[in-house]
C-alpha cells in the first residue's frame, strides 16, 4: 500500500477549530458550523465548492497582501515541506501555506518564495487572520440571510395561497 492510501484525505482543517465553542465561522479553517460537523458525509462536489470558496477567500486577502511573491517558487517550497495541496489549489492557498509555514518558523522566510522579510510575518500573519476571518464571517451571514430570505418568501407564497 502506498503511504497516500494511509494518509487522511484533504480536509481545510487547520487543527484549531472553534465551532466546538459555538463559533459559527471556524477560526482555524473558516468553514461554517455545519460544514465543520457534516465534511464526512459531503460528496467530492460539495467537497469542492467548499474548497472553491475558502480559495476564493485566500485568493482575495493574500495576493495583494504578497504582491513580490514568487508563486512557483512558493508552491515549490510548500511542497519541499511535506505540505499536501490539491492539484487544483489556488495561488492564494499556496501563500497561506507558504506563510503559515513561516509564522511557525521564521527562519523559513527566505527560502519560502513570498519576498518578505522574516520581521514582517507576525504582523503579516495577525493582519490576514483578522482579514480572512472577516470575510469568512461575512460570507456566512451573507448565506443565512439569502436563506431567511428565501424563506420568507416560500411563507408569504404559502400564505398568499391559503
Amino acid at each position: 500500500m502506498s503511504i497516500d492510501r494511509r494518509i487522511a484525505s484533504l480536509t481545510p482543517c487547520a487543527g484549531r477549530c472553534s465551532t466546538v465553542f459555538g463559533d459559527s465561522v471556524c477560526r482555524g479553517c473558516r468553514r461554517f458550523n455545519h460544514e465543520v460537523i457534516r465534511w464526512n458525509t459531503y460528496t467530492p462536489e460539495q467537497h469542492s465548492a467548499i474548497w472553491r470558496r475558502l480559495d476564493a477567500q485566500l485568493d482575495q486577502i493574500l495576493i495583494p497582501m504578497l504582491p513580490m511573491a514568487n508563486v512557483v517558487h512558493v508552491e515549490a517550497f510548500v511542497l519541499s515541506k511535506r505540505v499536501r495541496l490539491r492539484p487544483d489549489a489556488t495561488k492564494g492557498r499556496k501563500l497561506y501555506h507558504a506563510l503559515k509555514l513561516c509564522e511557525k518558523n521564521r527562519h523559513f522566510t527566505d527560502e519560502s518564495g513570498l519576498g518578505i522579510h522574516y520581521k514582517d510575518v507576525r504582523p503579516l500573519w495577525d493582519e490576514f487572520e483578522r482579514r480572512v476571518l472577516a470575510l469568512a464571517t461575512a460570507s456566512y451571514d451573507l448565506a443565512f440571510l439569502r436563506a431567511d430570505g428565501i424563506s420568507l418568501h416560500l411563507l408569504h407564497s404559502i400564505e398568499e395561497e391559503d
